[in-house]
C-alpha cells in the first residue's frame, strides 16, 4: 500500500491538486479587498445576494466571498485564514469531511464556508459537542458575520421557545447535536404551526463530526412522557439477582455454559458484552418466583426483568460505564468521558442500574418521539464536517452518510515523535513503568499529559503518583466543572495531567501555560464575580460598563501572561514539549489519534507513547494468547518491556476488529430505524400539511369514501348482492357517526337492489349529509379547526403507540433467523402491514371523533374520548387500556369481538392476532 501510495499519490493529495487553484484566486483577492473600506466591505454581502438572485451559484461567487470573510475576520477578529484553512473552507462547502489536526484553527475555518451558503437565505447550522463551545463561538465568530451584515442564532439548553424560533430563523445558527435533533421532534408535534421553531435543513457544518455522526450514532433522541408501569418489580428482581453468582468468560467460543455442573448463576461474555442465565440460574429463578417455566409467554416481563438486572451486575460499572452523583445514576460518555446529563439507558436498564445502587428508580417512561441522529442529519440537503481524526471511520462516512474524507496538512510540519508501544506481561509491571516514565520526564521538567479510558484507571494512576510525592491535576467527569482550566495549563514546565479519554476538548494545551486561563484567575482574586469572568472573555455587544472595565483588565492581564509565558514555553520546547502517555489502547484507533493530538500544534515539538499490558482488556479479549504464549516461552518477567512491530500489528489488528464489530453494529441499527425512518417521514410530512392549513375538508370526504367502501366490500365478499345479516354488521359500524339506531335498515329482499356501488354511494350519502349539518351547526371556521385537531390529536396518538408497537417487534424478530429468514427484511414486511393497518385505524378514528364531537355554550369543542378500533377501549382517565382475550377462549372469526367494540373479531383484535 505505501508503494501504491507513492506512485500515485493518496486521493487526498489528488483533491487538493484540484482546489488549489481556487487557493490561489481567493489569495490574489487579498491585496484589492484589504484596500476596501469598512462599509465598501460589508457592502458584498448585499452585491452577492443579488448575484446570486441573478442566476450565478455558490461555486460562481466563492472566491470572491471567501476573501471578503477572510478580509472581514482579520478586521474584527485580528485573525487571517492561512492558506490550509482556506482549503478546509472549500471542502466544507462542497459537502464533505475536513480532516484537521488538533490547533489549526477548525473554529475560523468554519465561518468561510457559512458565510457563502448563508447568502443564499436558506441557513446554515453550526453543530458543536457542547453548550460551551456552541456560546463561545456564536459570540467570537458571530462578529465577523454580524460585520458583514448576517444575523446569528444560538440554540442551547436553556434558550426558550420564541427565543429559539429567532435563533433558527438567523442566517447562521449554531448550537448543538442534541438541541438540533430534540427541535426537530418537538416541531413534528405541534398543534400550531406559529409553535415550530426549526425551518429546514439545508447545511449543516458539523464540529467533531465523528464524535457526532458516529460516537453518539448509538445513542437514539428520544422525548418520553411518563410510563404507567411500577417499578417495584426492579427493587425486587435486584435483590434476587444480588444472591446469584456470576462467572465471566472471554469468548464467544468458550462452551462452560453447555456444562450441566457449572458453578455459576449466569454467563457473562465480555467479548460479545452479553449476560444469560444458567440452567441453575433459571431454575432459582422459578423457585424464587413460584413459576412452571421462565420461558412461558406470561413470564416475558419477569424474564426481561432478571435480564437487565444480571446485565447491571455482570457487565455494567460504576465509574467506567456510569457514575451516582447526589442520588441520580449519570451515564459517563465512553468516548469523551464526560457526564451525559438527562441520557437514560432504554428497555429499562437504567432502572435495573437504579436498583442495584440503592438510588431512587425512576418511573418507566413511554416514548413519544424519537430518531438516530444517523437518521437526523441525513436530512439536510448538505452536510460537511471538521475533526482532527476521521480516516480510521472513512468507510462508514461514505456507507452512512455518503460522505468523503479529504485530510488537510498542517500549517507547519508535524515535530511530534510518535514512539512505539510497549507492551507488558501484566498490569502491575505497565503501572510501574508508567510511573517511572512520568517521574522521569517530571525531573526534567517535561509536561505529561496520561490518557486512561476510564474514572477508575485515572484514579489509580493518582494514588500511586500521590505515593511517590508527584504533584498532578486529575481530570474526569468528576471534576468536569475544572476541565478548561485543567486542560489549558497541562503545557506548564513540570506539569503532570491525569485525564480520561481527550475527544472533543476544545480547549488548545498551549506549551508553557495558556495565558487566558491565568488572566481568569488574576480576575478571581481580584474579587470579581464568575459571571462577570466569563463575559469579560465573552465577544457578546454589550454597552454595560462593568462589562466592559472587566474586559479590559482581562486582556491586559493576558497580554502580561503571554509576555511571561514565552520564556516558558521555550524551556518547554527545549525539554521536548509535550509528553502524551497513553495508559492502554481503546478500542478504536480514532480515539488514541485524539489523544495524540493533543502534542505538536502548531509546529511545536512533542513526544506520544502507549503502555499497554496482556492484562488490558482489548489485548485479553482480541488476541493475546498468541503473544502470552511467546513471552511465558521467553521467559519475559514483569517489568521487561516489549516493542516490536509485530506486537503493534496485533494490537492494530484487534482495534481493527472491534472496529469493525461496532460498525456493524451500528449499521444493523439504522437498517431497522430506517423502516421506521420511512414511516417517520410519511406521518411527519402529513402533520406538515395540516399545521401548514391545508383544507382538510377534502381529505375527510376521501377518508369517508374509503372506509365505506372497504366495510362494504369486506362483507359483500364475491357476492352481486349482501343478505341482511352482513348489511346489519356494516351499519353497526357506522352507528353513532353518522347513523342512527335502526337507520338505513333493509331486509334482504330490498337489498336485491343494490350493488357493493349502490350501498357504498347510500351510506356516502347518508355521511355527507349529516356532516353538511354539522358544519351549518359549528360555523366554517371551525368546523376546519375541528378537522385539523382532531387529526392531529389522532395522528400522534397512534404514532406513539405505532413507536412502542415497533420497538416490541423489534426485541423478538431476531429469532426469525433460526427459521433461516432474514430479521430486518421480517421486520420490514411487519413493519409496513402494522404501518398500513394503523393509517387505517387514523382513518376511522379521525372522523368517529369528527362525527362525535359536540359544542359546549362559547363555541369551545368538547372532544369525546372514545374507543379505539384496534378493540381498546379508553379509561376514565382518558387512558388506552386493553381488553385481552382470555386464554382458552374460543372465538370464531365472524363472531362479535370480546373486548367489546361491536366489531366482528376479524375486523378487531383479530387483525392484530399475529403482533
Amino acid at each position: 500500500m505505501g508503494l501504491l501510495k507513492k506512485l500515485f499519490g493518496t486521493s487526498s493529495a489528488k483533491e487538493l491538486k484540484a482546489i488549489k487553484p481556487i487557493v490561489d484566486k481567493i489569495e490574489a483577492l487579498d491585496e484589492s479587498y484589504s484596500k476596501l473600506t469598512d462599509e465598501e466591505l460589508k457592502a458584498k454581502t448585499p452585491e452577492f445576494k443579488q448575484r446570486l438572485a441573478n442566476g450565478e451559484t455558490l461555486d460562481d461567487i466563492l472566491p470572491e466571498a471567501f476573501a471578503a470573510c477572510r478580509e472581514a475576520a482579520w478586521r474584527v477578529l485580528g485573525m487571517k485564514p492561512y492558506r490550509v484553512q482556506l482549503i478546509g473552507g472549500i471542502i466544507l462547502h462542497q459537502g464533505r469531511i475536513a480532516e484537521m489536526k488538533t490547533g489549526e484553527g477548525k473554529t475560523l475555518v468554519a465561518t468561510l464556508p457559512a458565510y457563502l451558503n448563508a447568502l443564499a437565505g436558506e441557513g446554515v447550522h453550526i453543530v458543536t459537542v457542547n453548550d460551551y463551545l456552541a456560546k463561545r463561538d456564536s459570540e467570537w465568530m458571530g462578529k465577523v458575520y454580524r460585520f458583514m451584515g448576517l444575523t446569528v442564532g444560538l440554540v442551547i439548553h436553556d434558550i426558550q421557545p420564541k427565543d429559539r424560533k429567532a435563533s433558527y430563523a438567523a442566517d447562521i445558527t449554531y448550537g448543538t447535536n442534541n438541541e438540533f435533533g430534540f427541535d426537530y421532534l418537538r416541531d413534528n408535534m405541534c398543534i400550531y404551526a406559529t409553535e415550530m421553531v426549526q425551518r429546514g435543513h439545508a447545511f449543516a457544518i458539523v464540529d467533531e463530526v465523528d464524535s457526532i455522526l458516529i460516537d453518539e450514532a448509538r445513542t437514539p433522541l428520544i422525548i418520553s412522557g411518563q410510563g404507567d408501569k411500577s417499578t417495584q418489580l426492579y427493587t425486587i428482581v435486584d435483590s434476587f439477582v444480588a444472591r446469584l453468582k456470576g462467572q465471566k468468560v472471554t469468548s464467544v467460543n468458550e462452551k462452560e455454559e453447555e456444562d450441566p455442573n457449572i458453578d455459576a448463576d449466569y454467563i457473562v461474555d465480555e467479548k460479545a458484552r452479553t449476560v444469560t442465565l444458567t440452567a441453575r440460574g433459571i431454575a432459582k429463578a422459578e423457585q424464587q418466583f413460584q413459576i412452571e417455566n421462565l420461558a412461558d409467554p406470561e413470564n416475558t416481563t419477569l424474564s426481561h426483568h432478571i435480564n437487565q438486572a444480571i446485565k447491571a451486575r455482570g457487565l455494567m460499572k460504576r465509574d467506567i460505564d456510569y457514575v451516582v452523583k447526589d442520588g441520580e445514576v449519570i451515564i459517563v460518555d465512553e468516548f469523551t468521558g464526560r457526564l451525559m446529563y438527562g441520557r437514560r439507558y432504554n428497555e429499562g436498564l437504567h432502572q435495573a442500574i437504579e436498583a442495584k445502587e440503592g438510588v431512587t428508580v425512576a418511573r418507566e417512561s413511554k416514548t413519544l418521539a424519537t430518531i438516530t441522529f444517523q437518521n437526523y442529519f441525513r436530512l439536510y440537503n448538505k452536510l460537511s464536517g471538521m475533526t482532527g481524526t476521521a480516516m480510521t471511520e472513512e468507510e462508514e462516512f461514505g456507507t452512512i452518510y455518503s460522505l468523503d474524507i479529504v485530510e488537510i496538512p498542517t500549517n507547519k510540519p508535524l515535530a511530534r515523535i510518535d514512539q512505539p508501544d510497549v507492551v507488558y506481561k501484566t498490569e502491575k509491571g505497565k503501572y510501574r513503568a508508567i510511573i517511572n516514565q512520568i517521574e522521569e520526564c517530571h525531573k526534567k521538567g517535561q509536561p505529561v499529559l496520561v490518557g486512561t479510558i476510564s474514572i477508575e484507571k485515572s484514579e489509580q494512576i493518582s494514588d500511586m503518583l500521590k505515593k511517590r510525592g508527584i504533584r498532578h491535576n486529575v481530570l474526569n467527569a468528576k471534576f468536569h466543572e475544572k476541565e478548561a482550566e485543567i486542560v489549558a495549563q497541562a503545557g506548564k514546565f513540570g506539569a503532570v495531567t491525569v485525564a480520561t479519554n481527550m475527544a472533543g476538548r476544545g480547549t488548545d494545551i498551549m506549551l508553557g501555560g495558556n495565558a487566558e486561563f491565568l488572566a481568569k484567575a488574576e480576575l478571581r482574586k481580584a474579587g470579581l464575580s464568575d459571571e462577570l469572568i466569563a463575559e469579560s472573555t465573552g465577544f457578546a455587544e454589550t454597552d454595560d460598563q462593568q462589562i466592559l472595565d472587566a474586559r479590559k483588565m482581562f486582556s491586559e492581564a493576558e497580554a502580561k501572561y503571554k509576555d511571561e509565558i514565552k520564556s516558558e514555553a521555550d524551556k518547554v520546547r527545549e525539554v521536548g514539549g509535550l509528553f502524551i502517555l497513553g495508559t492502554e489502547r481503546h478500542e478504536s484507533r480514532r480515539i488514541d489519534n485524539q489523544l495524540r493530538g493533543r502534542a505538536g500544534r502548531q509546529g511545536d515539538p512533542g513526544e506520544s507513547r502507549f503502555f499497554l499490558s496482556l492484562e488490558d482488556d482489548i489485548m485479553r479479549l482480541f488476541g493475546s494468547e498468541r503473544v502470552m504464549g511467546m513471552m511465558d516461552k521467553l521467559g519475559v518477567d514483569e517489568d521487561t518491556p516489549l516493542d516490536s512491530k509485530m506486537l503493534s500489528n496485533v494490537i492494530e489488528n484487534a482495534q481493527k476488529q472491534v472496529e469493525s464489530r461496532n460498525f456493524q453494529t451500528r449499521k444493523t441499527v439504522l437498517e431497522y430505524d430506517d423502516v421506521m425512518n420511512t414511516q417517520r417521514q410519511v406521518i411527519y410530512e402529513q402533520r406538515r400539511k395540516v399545521l401548514d392549513g391545508e383544507n382538510l375538508k377534502e381529505s375527510v370526504q376521501t377518508m369517508l369514501s374509503t372506509i365505506i367502501a372497504n366495510e362494504v366490500q369486506a362483507h359483500m365478499g364475491e357476492n352481486k348482492h349482501m343478505d341482511a345479516e352482513n348489511w346489519r354488521e356494516v351499519r353497526a359500524q357506522f352507528r353513532g357517526m353518522f347513523l342512527l339506531p335502526g337507520e338505513l335498515d333493509m331486509d334482504d329482499a330490498a337489498l336485491q337492489g343494490y350493488d357493493a356501488a349502490g350501498l357504498e354511494e347510500l351510506l356516502h350519502d347518508k355521511a355527507v349529509e349529516v356532516y353538511a349539518k354539522k358544519e351549518a351547526e359549528l360555523g366554517e371556521p371551525l368546523m376546519r379547526e375541528l378537522e385539523r385537531v382532531m387529526m392531529l390529536r389522532v395522528v400522534d396518538e397512534y404514532w406513539m403507540d405505532n413507536i412502542d408497537a415497533m420497538q416490541e417487534l423489534r426485541q423478538g424478530i431476531g429469532l426469525r433467523a433460526y427459521g433461516q429468514n432474514d430479521p430486518v427484511v421480517e421486520y420490514k414486511r411487519e413493519g409496513y402491514e402494522m404501518f398500513e393497518r394503523m393509517i387505517a385505524a387514523i382513518q376511522e378514528e379521525t372522523l368517529r371523533r369528527i362525527f362525535l364531537a359536540r359544542v359546549q355554550v362559547g363555541g369551545q369543542v368538547k372532544r369525546e374520548r372514545v374507543a379505539k378500533v384496534t378493540g381498546e377501549s379508553a379509561g376514565g382517565d382518558g387512558t388506552v387500556k386493553k381488553q385481552p382475550i382470555k386464554k382458552g377462549q374460543k372465538v370464531g372469526r365472524n363472531d362479535p369481538c370480546p373486548c367489546g367494540s361491536g366489531k366482528k373479531y376479524k375486523k378487531c383484535c383479530g387483525m392484530h392476532e399475529n403482533d
